[in-house]
């Protein structure tokens, strides 16, 4: 069904389609991309088709994806007689999906981000020894950015989407912060002051800071392209996705991007959404009621599939180029294009990154490790709420009774202490046969038991046992062992640092690689960084004594390689190893002669989690005195240390 349109100004004014307005735009390139242009209408229909292909592969993973949110939301009542239960007596229990699933994502969860989180996150080193200062300033820079923009909640959430949904997308972008700063325009004059005056400030919009971003694709409106696997994201033809925009924001880019345009004709389309924008995800629902739906009336949400495609601009006649680009269309609302730019990046990627620590190789959507424990998930869901509810019919007495002995009214009053009357015509005969309770039997009395059985496989095929959850192995007649601990937990460690070192080679070092590429190309701006951390003695070395050192675009002008992590975290497997070696080292001389072991111990401190060692190196001083301070200092061989 075509959108409806409304006329000018918003007005109820039903127009035939968009060619009746005319904003008179200056579209870059000369190019005519008027909405109903032929160029405009054959451009919508290119990126309308492969959003089409795409969307026929990701759907099918809607229902089990669907269910994945199920499991993770733990407690919706499944039932309307359960619901009717609980509004009557809320201390009575119902059934609940048994958050087991929720406690394996949440320990994998924990593992990566203790593997991943360490400052810095990404690191870089030079290609040729004179690279080498450069690297430390561009890591730096990254370092700093990643903390301003807010990098690793983005890579939490990407994490976490690959272990729920098998495929975690973000897209790195580079994001300039505007706002206003202060500056003195005039100076205003005071009679009688003893001042020459008050400065007169006046607020000038400018760059507040600029850097690298990293932007979250939800897996249900992702566009992959179909005829590659997910690790190879870029060997497709194209990838998309659909994002939750809204007007003043394709409004205001259009203030800085001359490759922005047409959002005025949003305003005419009724239906801002897309056909490909409907997550259709469970994740939100809490006891059957979805907070998906928004208010327009509030609010100007637009649906945009952003869309990165290689293409020949002379076979789409957007240029006259015969080799493959790669550009960037935006769609507003299956209707209008906003945006259509070549790419033009230095690293020649697709901005996307996709982690799938679950890949086969093959697949576009891969199973998730979350999705291999649903069928036991549903078991343990089973067995746990079926003694629930053995037992919340137990605790419901069942008698038997002879309403011709016994007053029932007396025996529905739900009240304890109650006093239970006999008809006249069972006074002075007893109470003996008058009411029997029914006897009940709880066959589910071992549902609990064989629950734990079912958990023990999870936990073996999740990687996630008892010690990798903060917890230790319960029950058994022997205590647990330091050898058994051991062996249990550098084992789980092991899968998990697999699963860390799959997702650093799929997704964060082409974040890594994009980033660096990014702030040399597009950084305009010079940033502080602190002389501290890891590269501390090299940029003392190359600055002195200097607490913040400035870095421009010149500076970290140099080739450099991505420093991908192996997947291990501070006081993994091997830190008690590394103090026993280092005990061995102290104690042998002819050790001590072919191997640093100064440097040797600041590697065994921070593999046990000490993360700043170089902050308590001992500083080397030598007392002068002060006439030949003055002397060295008058022949630069000494200078004042900045504090």
């Amino acid at each position: 069904m075509p959108n409806i349109l409304y006329g000018e100004n918003g007005s109820q004014d039903l127009v035939k389609d968009l060619t009746d307005i005319n904003y008179n735009y200056d579209y870059p390139e000369d190019l005519d991309l008027r909405p109903g242009s032929t160029l405009h209408i054959f451009l919508k229909n290119e990126i309308l088709k492969r959003a089409r292909a795409s969307r026929s592969v990701v759907e099918k993973r809607f229902n089990s994806w669907n269910e994945i949110d199920r499991v993770l939301t733990t407690y919706i009542p499944t039932t309307q007689a359960e619901k009717d239960i609980k509004t009557a007596d809320s201390r009575k229990p119902v059934s609940i999906i048994f958050p087991y699933s929720y406690a394996v994502l949440d320990t994998l969860m924990t593992y990566m981000t203790m593997a991943f989180f360490q400052d810095p996150i990404f690191r870089y080193e030079g290609v040729s020894p004179e690279d080498t200062i450069g690297a430390i300033l561009l890591e730096k820079a990254i370092e700093l950015q990643c903390y301003k923009m807010k990098v690793p909640l983005s890579l939490h959430t990407m994490f976490r989407d690959s272990f729920a949904y098998g495929i975690g997308v973000t897209s790195p972008g580079w994001e300039v912060l505007r706002g206003f700063k202060n500056r003195p325009k005039s100076r205003i004059p005071i009679i009688g002051s003893i001042l020459d005056g008050i400065v007169d400030r006046t607020p000038q919009k400018e760059t507040l800071f600029e850097g690298s971003t990293l932007s979250n694709v939800d897996p249900y409106l992702y566009l992959p392209s179909p005829n590659v696997a997910a690790q190879d994201v870029q060997k497709g033809e194209y990838v998309g996705w659909v994002g939750k925009e809204n007007y003043l924001s394709l409004l205001e880019d259009e203030g800085y991007d001359n490759y922005s345009f047409n959002a005025k004709y949003t305003k005419h389309v009724l239906n801002k959404k897309s056909i490909y924008g409907d997550s259709q995800s469970k994740r939100t629902e809490k006891f059957g009621e979805s907070k998906n739906d928004f208010s327009d009336d509030v609010t100007t949400p637009i649906d945009v599939i952003w869309m990165y495609i290689k293409l020949v601009p002379k076979d789409w006649k957007i240029g006259t180029s015969e080799e493959p680009e790669k550009w960037l269309f935006g769609l507003a609302a299956d209707s209008v294009i906003v945006k259509a730019k070549p790419l033009g990046l230095n690293h020649d990627m697709f901005p996307i990154a996709v982690a799938a620590p679950e890949f086969d190789g093959y697949t576009t959507t891969p199973i998730s490790r979350i999705e291999t424990l649903f069928g036991l998930q549903g078991v343990v869901d089973f067995m746990f709420n079926s003694h629930i509810a053995n037992v919340r019919k137990a605790i419901n007495d069942m008698f038997v009774v002879d309403p011709y002995l016994i007053n029932t009214n007396d025996l529905k009053d739900p009240k304890p202490g109650k006093l239970i009357r006999m008809r006249r015509p069972a006074w002075g005969r007893g109470v003996e046969k008058a009411i029997q309770q029914l006897e009940v039997n709880d066959i589910t009395r071992s549902n609990i038991a064989d629950t734990s059985f079912i958990i023990q496989w999870m936990q073996k095929i999740g990687a996630t046992d008892d010690p990798m959850m903060g917890s230790l192995r319960q029950g058994g007649p022997e205590r647990l062992t330091k050898g058994e601990f051991q062996g249990t937990h550098t084992g789980a460690v092991s899968r998990l640092e697999k699963l860390a070192r799959v997702i650093s080679i799929q997704a964060m070092q082409d974040i890594a690689y994009m980033f660096a590429s990014h702030t040399q190309q597009l950084m305009s701006k010079d940033v502080f960084v602190k002389a501290s951390g890891r590269w501390q003695e090299d940029l003392i070395a190359e600055y002195g004594g200097a607490k913040k050192i400035q870095v421009d675009p010149y500076k970290i002008n140099i080739e450099y390689d991505v420093v991908h992590r192996d997947g291990s975290v501070p006081g993994g497997n091997f830190a008690a190893m590394g103090v026993q070696l280092f005990n061995i080292m102290a104690q042998h001389p002819e050790l001590n002669q072919k191997i640093d072991i100064y440097r040797f111990f600041e590697h065994v401190i921070r593999d046990a989690g000490c993360k700043n060692a170089s902050d308590f190196k001992r500083v080397e001083t030598k007392v002068m005195p002060d006439e030949e301070v003055a002397q060295e200092v008058d022949k630069g061989n000494l200078t004042q240390m900045e504090m």
